[in-house]
């Protein structure tokens, strides 16, 4: 068995998650959301051993790199970062719900990725720009914050859905999701712990630069919406400190947030040029 198909499993198991989620969340099912849990921690450890597969595989074409160097690999490591950090939130704050709300990004990344025409699933050589030892440091990074970007995203929808509810009837979906105090501090935390991953990443990314390019800073798309992404949050942290801004405007700022991580990671690929654009390959 390659590590594709182990990677097509993953998909399964993620999708079966999402469903014993959105049992738990439609019919307060708990065992239905034990069984997501489950799912989604056979999917991350089953993907985890496909991840490593997938670079002995690129050992034994000759090529020899980590698995984090396309669109492809990068939609994989995504799914797995956030499902990752999401099975941590719900161990650690025993909210199983919010699963139903977290779980479908890692679906969907799995899916896109195995299913896209236009995205490229073959092992290929590195460009020039990708032969640093600053790969790994830079893609690790990147992504553990936008996989919790993603967990909050998440949670900033929760968050509004609950708040809009006017309904007092104890059976209601509404009724399921968690306290929105819980759901507020749950978001700021993790745009907070988001948000140190996400400078990591950008400024091993501006040495990576150097090293690859002459300069830490080039106004490279990828480079403008990275930052433009980081101020959104930052401003977000900035706001709750110093303003006390929390509820709505936080989950709302959750959500754009998000909206901008997806942008940058997407749309520069798709819609701009620029030295970033290996991505989509």
């Amino acid at each position: 068995m390659n590590s594709s198909q182990l990677f097509g499993i993953t998909t399964l198991s993620y999708l079966l998650s999402s469903i014993f989620y959105a049992a738990l969340l439609i019919f307060k099912s708990k065992k239905a959301g034990r069984l997501g849990l489950w799912a989604a921690i056979f999917g991350v450890v089953l993907q985890t051993i496909a991840l490593g597969l997938r670079w002995y595989e690129s050992y034994q074409i000759g090529i020899g790199h980590a698995p984090l160097t396309n669109m492809y690999e990068s939609l994989v490591f995504f799914a797995w970062c956030t499902t990752l950090f999401y099975i941590f939130i719900e161990l650690r704050y025993k909210a199983s719900v919010i699963g139903a709300f977290v779980m479908p990004f890692s679906v969907a990344a799995m899916a896109y990725a195995s299913f896209a025409s236009r995205v490229n699933q073959e092992i290929s050589p590195l460009v020039p720009a990708l032969q640093s030892n600053w790969l790994l440091a830079h893609v690790i990074t990147c992504f553990i914050g936008y996989g919790a970007f993603a967990v909050a995203g998440g949670l900033g929808i929760m968050y509004l859905i609950k708040a809009r509810s006017t309904s007092t009837d104890p059976d209601s979906m509404a009724a399921s999701l968690p306290e929105l105090r819980v759901l507020d501090d749950l978001t700021h935390k993790t745009i907070i712990f988001g948000f140190m991953w996400l400078s990591a990443g950008i400024i091993t990314g501006a040495v990576w630069a150097n090293e690859a390019w002459g300069t830490y800073w080039s106004w490279d798309p990828k480079e403008t919406w990275s930052i433009i992404t980081w101020f959104i949050y930052a401003l977000t942290l900035h706001a709750r400190f110093t303003r006390g801004w929390s509820g709505k405007r936080i989950a709302w700022l959750a959500i754009l947030g998000f909206a901008s991580v997806f942008f940058t990671y997407f749309g520069v690929n798709f819609l701009l040029a620029g030295l970033h654009s290996y991505g989509s390959s």
